[in-house]
């Protein structure tokens, strides 16, 4: 049995936040708040100890792309670059794509989370279904219905959890229903709906929105859109890119008022210049370049996003001007709660010792994954290299 301490913390529980030391036996939590008795308990210097984070939305980082190679190493390589930021569970993404490379990721991830990968939870796949009107930076190219072969595709992972972005206005209540049965959960972007339509999507099972705000109708007061259908539902989850650019500040913090907090999650939609010195990349045809803090591509158009998820932390408090239990709520509970990982998302005893240590500043200082220290991102590359070692053998 392997017994560790974490002491001398702000520790954020879903009861409050609580000050002692944080034992952790057999990768999980088997004690909060108790007198550190361990000599060696690692001195956390008053800082934070967050539940670890939870990204529902990652295409790339570490300088790979999923689109470009869906295998287990760039799964690998992925969330080697996000751990030491503070992501301790994601979804890689896969933007829109042909069938047949959604097959691809999906088999994938069936064989990263079956080798271990660490981090990987499932799969998002978002699009092909949406709306050329509100395509972002898709390629409208690879757009297609939703229709009985998706369907099936979209319902075919085998382990892990599958989360799918669809325009509403693209396919019916029944294709909804039959996602959701398969065990998928329905998210609303890049979307031109109305609000009636949206709100059947909702009764349907639809429950997210991807990137609230971005590439959907907008609230206005006479049509209040897919904006004003995620505002008005109390219940569904929404996703919010917090970088500052992507959407301004006051529109979120006005969002912020109109349902609980924790049905709002912080995600990344982060490219593969997270973790990675290059800022720049292609995507499809086109070259991404990093300006300013955002990935943009030819004529401006945002794509994807440069954010890591302990950023995403700092700019919500920052920013939002919420508390640091109330981002961490964001970033672990909501996500977890979405994504239905019913061991993650808060630090509690018996939960998964997925824990983020972050300083006075909020820069994170370690992470931990199943009660195992994340190497540092100089170290992450060889566990990347091992992984590949593992999947050729």
């Amino acid at each position: 049995m392997t017994v560790m301490q974490l002491r001398n913390a702000r520790i954020v529980t879903p009861e409050g936040v609580t000050s002692g030391a944080l034992t952790i036996s057999d990768n999980r939590v088997a004690s909060i708040g108790s007198p550190a008795i361990d000599p060696e308990a690692i001195d956390l210097a008053g800082g934070w100890l967050l539940p670890g984070f939870i990204d529902t939305q990652v295409n790339g980082g570490g300088g790979v792309l999923f689109n470009d190679a869906p295998t287990a190493e760039t799964i690998a390589a992925i969330g080697a670059a996000h751990a030491p930021l503070g992501t301790t569970a994601f979804l890689p993404t896969l933007i829109s794509d042909d069938l047949d490379v959604i097959d691809r990721a999906m088999r994938a991830v069936e064989e990263a989370i079956a080798l271990g990968v660490s981090g990987v939870v499932g799969i998002h796949v978002e699009g092909p279904f949406i709306n050329v009107s509100r395509k972002g930076i898709h390629d409208p190219a690879k757009f297609r219905r939703l229709d009985r072969e998706a369907i099936e595709l979209l319902t075919s992972l085998k382990a892990g959890r599958t989360l799918v972005t669809i325009a509403p206005e693209l396919c019916s209540g029944e294709d909804i229903a039959a996602l959701t049965a398969g065990g998928a959960v329905v998210s609303a972007g890049h979307t031109d709906a109305s609000f009636p339509v949206m709100r059947a999507a909702l009764d349907a099972g639809v429950t997210g929105f991807t990137h609230l705000f971005n590439a959907m109708s907008p609230l206005t007061h006479r049509a209040p859109g897919v904006v004003g259908a995620a505002l008005d539902d109390a219940n569904s989850y929404c996703g919010i890119i917090v970088d500052g650019r992507h959407v301004d500040p006051i529109a979120l913090r006005i969002a912020l008022r109109a349902k609980p907090i924790d049905r709002f999650m912080l995600v990344s939609d982060a490219m593969p210049t997270v973790g990675s010195a290059t800022k720049s990349f292609r995507l499809g045809e086109r070259t991404i370049e990093v300006r300013d803090g955002v990935c943009v591509g030819p004529g401006g158009t945002l794509a994807g996003s440069d954010l890591d998820m302990g950023a995403a932390v700092r700019n919500a408090v920052a920013m939002l001007g919420v508390s640091v239990a109330d981002a961490a709520v964001m970033a672990a509970q909501a996500p977890a709660a979405f994504m239905r990982l019913k061991d993650r998302g808060t630090i509690r005893v018996g939960a998964r010792a997925d824990l983020v240590w972050m300083d006075e500043e909020l820069r994170v200082r370690a992470v931990w994954i199943g009660g195992e220290r994340v190497p540092t991102p100089a170290t992450a590359s060889f566990l990347v290299g091992e992984a590949a070692k593992v999947e050729a053998a």
